[in-house]
């Protein structure tokens, strides 16, 4: 059975056309992605943004039926596609290794299941019968089994090396590991790297045979096995601390995919920046700017260096942002996630259209 979607083989023709040609480096324009809904909210059935709030007890089948729903509301324009994934949290493999989690009304958090011990003791082991970890591939499942090709279900948010270990550790434990224990904290990346491709690649073997391609939580799709690796924690890092405890799992990672993005989310990372864009795997950066920042489209500087270096870019902006990047940067590399919905069909390919005249303009 395939989802009720307004979305057509031949849409998703277009799509992997557009998206492959991209990462190939030879799509001279920019990849656009808006979306709208055409039914209220409050029309919809409940579907949270944190699919554990409905409970662990809801049949998958059930589950999937509600954010069916919401998929069969939205309209697609420029290279968008439906899409859904098992959204349990940022970094939810530390709930799959034993960490406890926490489901709020708004959030999901994970933490040492008990107190913290030294960090000698622990010891980070793959449970197959673990709840959350049974939960998400039962749920991936049922989603793929559903839709099929028809829509692109996701890689769940699994998280960065050392923002899974402070979820046993504490943030600020973490940090005082690092230079009190820093051989057991190599120790522990280098275990849950492992892991961590471990439960990507056993993700990927539900996902992979539908034919829809990848998608992680952020907006970019492949037709080949990508992800958005992240270290959050990196934001307190010096470049020395990256490049001793954070480089060597991004490209272990890197390695292991052929389309991999990093998520550099805040001001902070931007120590880290050269050293991420001389990972030859990388295909791309993600800018995120953070809270209470200019937005992405006046950090032109930092865009510039992205696409200088080779690599491709993902932002997510307002129509204007888009229109100055393409204005100032020209549009060819960049992924550009546009926002707020448009109002209708009129209003995205009015845009659309304008976006392209001003890219062809610069050229």
């Amino acid at each position: 059975m395939s989802a009720n979607v307004q979305f057509t083989p031949q849409d998703w023709q277009r799509v992997r056309e557009a998206w492959s040609a991209w990462w190939a480096g030879e799509l001279a324009r920019p990849i656009v992605m808006l979306e709208r809904s055409t039914v209220p909210a409050e029309e919809l059935p409940d579907a949270p943004g944190f699919v554990p709030q409905l409970g662990l007890d809801m049949p998958a089948d059930e589950v999937v039926d509600r954010y069916e729903a919401h998929l069969a509301a939205r309209r697609y324009y420029g290279e968008a596609w439906p899409k859904w994934w098992v959204n349990f949290g940022p970094g939810v493999m530390a709930g799959f290794l034993g960490a406890r989690v926490n489901v709020a009304p708004s959030t999901v958090w994970f933490e040492p299941a008990g107190p913290v011990g030294e960090i000698a003791e622990l010891d980070l082991r793959y449970d197959a019968d673990n709840v959350w970890w049974r939960r998400v591939q039962d749920l991936t499942r049922a989603a793929v089994r559903r839709w099929g090709d028809s829509v692109s279900v996701g890689i769940t948010d699994l998280g960065g090396n050392l923002d899974i270990l402070s979820s046993f550790r504490t943030p600020g434990q973490m940090m005082l590991d690092l230079c009190d224990a820093p051989e057991h904290v190599e120790r522990l990346i280098r275990r849950i790297t492992e892991l961590w491709l471990r439960y990507y690649a056993e993700q990927h073997a539900v996902i992979g045979p539908a034919g829809a391609g990848t998608t992680p939580w952020a907006a970019i799709w492949s037709p080949h096995r990508c992800y958005m690796l992240q270290c959050d924690a990196s934001y307190m890092f010096s470049p020395a601390m990256f490049e001793r405890f954070v480089l060597p799992d991004l490209e272990a990672c890197c390695n292991a995919l052929e389309h991999a993005f990093y998520h550099l989310d805040g001001k902070g990372q931007l120590a880290h920046l050269d050293m991420l864009l001389s990972i030859g795997n990388l295909r791309g950066v993600q800018w995120i700017p953070g809270a209470g920042q200019p937005e992405p489209q006046d950090w032109l500087d930092v865009l510039g260096r992205i696409r200088k270096a080779g690599k491709l870019c993902q932002v997510y902006v307002s129509p204007e942002g888009a229109m100055k990047i393409v204005r100032e940067l020209g549009g060819m590399g960049f992924a550009l996630a546009v926002g707020p919905a448009p109002k209708d069909d009129r209003e995205a390919e009015d845009f659309l259209s304008a976006l392209a005249a001003a890219d062809r303009g610069r050229a």
